[in-house]
This record gives structure tokens, sequence and C-alpha cells, in this order.
């Protein structure tokens, strides 16, 4: 693979002692590559990625793997704060959700593949830490976004999806919501906290838990993306706690 060199001086060393575990794919939001690459190397813009990817699959390289870049900011996985730190980064230029987003072209996808497998060659990255902008910072992103093919990626090695039995049993419990309260909230909520998400014990379905039911559906479910939580949501979470080897109570 080649690699276009296109350095930034946005970034800094990593803290002592920290171990990159994380893989955090975004989109760029910006109409082209070329103004995305220009702004992640723009001083004042004190924003930046290890690598970014363009639609045509060209890659280039910001920032040393050895960096830390700065491209999570306020973020949260398993109960890390701060994924600059312990993360490599991957823009995928897109339009985004601003400027007509779109699917993810063949020549990207394939680039993104081939970079990441490199990527989880050098650092010892658990599947479940392959994750999107909107998985650690659900309140804030949205990307890479429900048009992003993550069963393709899990497919190729690269990640967690949820597939298994089309004929399990759903859930015949009403869906949660905004609003609702009690235990079955306050298990969903340690559920989701044990996969990853950023989610502490309570037993209501406020603003947060929705932010993060959207997010885990636009990863794992982006037929829907409405914010409640119903059966089929359980059971995909379920398949995911069982591959991340993490019981499911």
């Amino acid at each position: 693979m080649t690699i276009i060199e296109r350095p930034s001086a946005n970034h800094d060393a990593r803290p002592d002692g920290a171990k990159v575990d994380t893989l955090v794919l975004h989109y760029t939001d910006m109409l082209s590559a070329e103004a995305a690459l220009r702004r992640l190397c723009d001083s004042l813009a004190e924003v930046s990625a290890h690598y970014l990817i363009a639609e045509d699959g060209a890659v280039f390289r910001l920032v040393p793997e050895q960096r830390r870049a700065w491209h999570a900011g306020r973020s949260r996985w398993r109960g890390v704060e701060g994924l600059n730190a312990t993360s490599i980064g991957i823009e995928l230029a897109n339009p985004g959700h601003s400027n007509g987003y779109r699917p993810f072209p063949a020549a990207q996808m394939e680039a993104l593949i081939t970079l990441a497998r490199d990527v989880l060659g050098r650092h010892p990255i658990p599947s479940r830490n392959v994750v999107g902008h909107s998985d650690i910072a659900p309140e804030r992103k949205l990307d890479p976004g429900e048009l992003f093919d993550w069963r393709q990626l899990a497919e190729a090695g690269i990640g967690l999806w949820p597939s298994g039995d089309a004929s399990h049993s759903v859930n015949a419990n009403p869906p949660l919501g905004m609003g609702d309260h009690g235990p079955r909230v306050t298990r969903l909520r340690r559920r989701l906290a044990r996969y990853g998400y950023g989610l502490g014990d309570d037993d209501r379905f406020g603003p947060h838990t929705q932010a993060v039911v959207i997010a885990f559906q636009r990863h794992f479910r982006p037929e829907r993306l409405d914010g409640s939580w119903d059966g089929e949501c359980d059971h995909r979470l379920s398949r995911l706690l069982a591959l991340a080897g993490e019981p499911d109570d």
C-alpha cells in the first residue's frame, strides 16, 4: 500500500506508559479530501488524525503512530476517558451529515481494510475497540455514521458485528425509551457499559442514554435510528457481549 506523507503539526507526545489499544474511525464532514487535509494540517485548527483516506482510496499519513493525534476530543470507552492518548485515528473523506452524506466507495473501504490490518498488526487492539467517533462521544458526534459498512469491516477481521441466527427469539418486552425508568433500564445501561459505552449506574432513560442507544444503532443496527431499545437491539447487544467474552446479565 502506498502512503502519501502529508505532515501535520497538530500532535504531541503520548503520556508516559500509554499503549495504543483503540482504533477510532471518523468521517471528515467536509466537501473534499483536500479541504479536510488543509484543515487537519492547519495549526490554528488544533485538530488532526493519524491517517486520512480519500474517496478514491488514496491514503495520507498526517501524524506518526507513536505520537498523539488530536481527533477524539472529549471521549470515553470502556471506562477510559480522553481516547487521544491511547488510540489511532483514521479520517475517511466524506461530506458527512452536514454536506450531503453518502456511502463510502469501494476503493475507500478496500484501502481502509488494508490500512487497518496494518495498524492492528502493530498494536494489540481488541476487536471491540474498533469504534466510531459516535461510539466514544455519542452526544457530540455522528461519524462515521449509519452508511458506513461495519459488517464488511468485521468480515475482514476488523471489529465486531452481531451476526447470528436470524430465527432467534426476540424479547417480548415493550421497547424502552425516553422517560422510562426502573430495573430494565438499569440492566440495559449496565450491559451497554459492559460492552464499552460511557454509561454509569442509573435507572433512568434520559437524554444521555438515548444518545448512546442511537450511537449503538448507528454502528450495529443502522436500519433503525429512533433511539428506542427493542428486542432486536437487545439481541444484537447479547451477541456482541458474547463475542467480547462478557457476561450478559
